[in-house]
């Protein structure tokens, strides 16, 4: 028994079908609308569910897949969510050459953002996700379109597996992105600081310095003073003396006092209380 559809019709885009509903949600998802002798004849042959469709534009070789949403369209037409028509390079009313065929499902699948805008996106695989939920396959090459807070985001399938064409209906597929196109990787500059290289210490502030800034005279006048500062030679500033006798864990208090060979004989002189001392209270005279 015969169990393969094909057939050719000419495709327009979704917005091109006739009908009293609003049909687009249909360019939001991966499936194709076909006439209603389509149904007549996959009911003849031993089609397996979900059915899915090969379509291939012979006169460009591009080749996409999908699956079907309703059998509804005129005889000999098919209607095509845009994005489709886009890689298969048609026109409206072009020619399209439709197959159906078996799909394995998917494990694994590659995308790349056409856009750095979708790097904005809180919880791109879930926006993906949910998006995915209107398609019944994926084809390695294609450009697919989503929809998120009224913006359109294209990403490029990069990669499927376990073939290039596999379907996602009830399955548990991983999901990778790519870099975005356009996106270029940051410079990371690194600093390298070699041992006894002072150099980064050339610009350091020696200390502070007095008065100068640049003043200005009460009547407006021009002063006639450099506002720029003296130089300051390597040999005008006072380093410490080291304290040579330092021990670890001791702790040396230095004190504002003179050394004990510089004491003036005076001061050798100095004995504690011995100066004489006043009362407040007057003795009384003794008659």
């Amino acid at each position: 028994m015969v169990d393969r559809f094909s057939a050719q019709y000419r495709c327009y885009s979704i917005s091109m079908l006739a009908t009293p509903y609003d049909r687009s949600e249909v360019d939001k998802g991966g499936k194709i609308i076909m006439p209603s002798s389509a149904l007549e004849n996959l009911s003849q042959l031993n089609i397996t569910y979900p059915m899915f469709f090969k379509l291939t534009n012979e006169d460009e070789d591009r080749v996409t897949h999908s699956g079907v949403l309703e059998f509804v369209a005129d005889e000999g037409n098919c209607y095509l969510p845009y994005w489709m028509m886009q890689n298969l390079l048609l026109d409206e009313g072009g020619l399209v050459q439709v197959e159906s065929v078996k799909l394995r499902v998917a494990t694994y699948s590659k995308f790349q953002p056409q856009s750095l805008s979708f790097q904005d996106i809180t919880n791109p695989k879930a926006v993906l996700e949910n998006a995915l939920r209107s398609f019944a396959c994926l084809t390695t090459g294609d450009i697919i379109a989503i929809n998120y807070n009224e913006s359109v985001y294209e990403l490029r399938v990069m990669e499927t597996k376990p073939e290039k064409a596999v379907s996602i209906i009830e399955c548990d597929i991983n999901v990778d992105f790519d870099a975005p196109l356009g996106y270029i990787e940051p410079d990371h500059v690194t600093e390298r600081t070699e041992q006894g290289d002072d150099s980064r210490y050339a610009d350091m502030n020696v200390g502070f310095r007095a008065f100068t800034g640049s003043g200005n005279r009460l009547n407006g006048k021009n002063k006639n003073v450099d506002p720029s500062p003296a130089p300051i030679h390597t040999g005008d500033i006072k380093r410490g003396i080291p304290n040579y006798e330092y021990k670890v864990g001791k702790i040396t208090f230095i004190r504002n006092s003179k050394p004990k060979n510089m004491i003036d004989e005076d001061d050798s002189k100095f004995t504690a209380f011995s100066g004489e001392g006043q009362t407040l209270r007057r003795k009384g005279r003794k008659l």
